[in-house]
């Protein structure tokens, strides 16, 4: 068994990671009012996402009974690293990445990026919320109001739809453009992209088809924006934003630990 004094410094490293990501003076920035790809093409994509499990379906089933298990990483190392992965806006969120990428975003001035990414947040959110809007499925933390959510809700946080996660399809897509942008570290990029919808099962804000669906969303919507002419024309200046930030020298120092955060075995 663990004892105490390893309990608390591995809660210490959890924070630590918090702690350095949040480290950046960057404000959350206002998000673009148009993304890369066109109403149409969002309505489509909308439009071809399936449905949520039926209330007491065998699907349905299984996902509460494996978000029941989750209750278990409640307050450990994982649970602390999907407190910091709740923010999904640009600036803020695109530090989620800083191990992946071997840099520390923050240290040099990314406006081309951000961009980009406020533009990629802009397309994955607006096609998750145009399927939550079809059909309401409640979020773990509604259905028990007894579980604990990772970040602060109020009544109409705690009570609006959990199906698809938008917070896994923006994850996902900024993985895929990440990956576009530097693909030596495609696989890594796209891990922590996955580890954001991962997150929201920690947070017992969605259940696991909301997070796989809502993933689904982001990989279309990153093929279809990545492929975009205006992407592929922001692309140079944003990779020379990176190898600024890359010549700073600085990493996130938190690296070791979300290493050993995100080996945590999962219920």
């Amino acid at each position: 068994m663990i004892g105490r004094a390893a309990r608390l410094a591995s809660a210490a490293g959890a924070v630590f990671v918090l702690a350095a990501c949040a480290g950046s003076p960057k404000p959350v920035v206002t998000m673009p009012r148009d993304g890369y790809l066109s109403a149409g093409v969002l309505d489509e994509m909308a439009a071809a996402s399936p449905p949520p499990p039926a209330a007491g379906s065998a699907q349905d089933l299984s996902d509460k009974a494996t978000s029941a298990r989750y209750v278990a990483l409640e307050d450990g190392d994982r649970w602390l690293l999907a407190t910091s992965h709740a923010e999904v806006r640009p600036p803020l969120a695109l530090q989620h990445f800083d191990c992946a990428l071997g840099v520390r975003l923050g240290s040099a001035e990314t406006p081309v990026l951000d961009r980009m990414m406020g533009r990629i947040f802009h397309d994955a959110a607006s096609v998750a919320e145009q399927v939550k809007a079809r059909q309401m499925r409640p979020r773990p933390v509604a259905d028990d109001p007894r579980r604990r959510a990772c970040q602060t809700l109020d009544a109409a946080g705690r009570g609006s739809g959990s199906y698809p996660s938008g917070s896994a399809a923006v994850g996902v897509a900024y993985g895929e453009a990440f990956a576009a942008l530097e693909p030596d570290r495609a696989e890594a990029v796209r891990r922590i992209g996955h580890e954001i919808g991962v997150s929201r099962l920690v947070c017992a804000m969605h259940y696991p088809s909301d997070v796989a669906a809502g993933e689904t969303i982001g990989r279309q919507v990153a093929v279809r924006a990545v492929a975009d002419p205006a992407f592929q024309t922001d692309m140079a200046a944003a990779e020379a934003e990176l190898a600024a930030a890359r010549r700073t020298g600085l990493t996130n120092p938190g690296c070791a630990a979300e290493r050993a955060t995100l080996a945590t075995v999962l219920p």
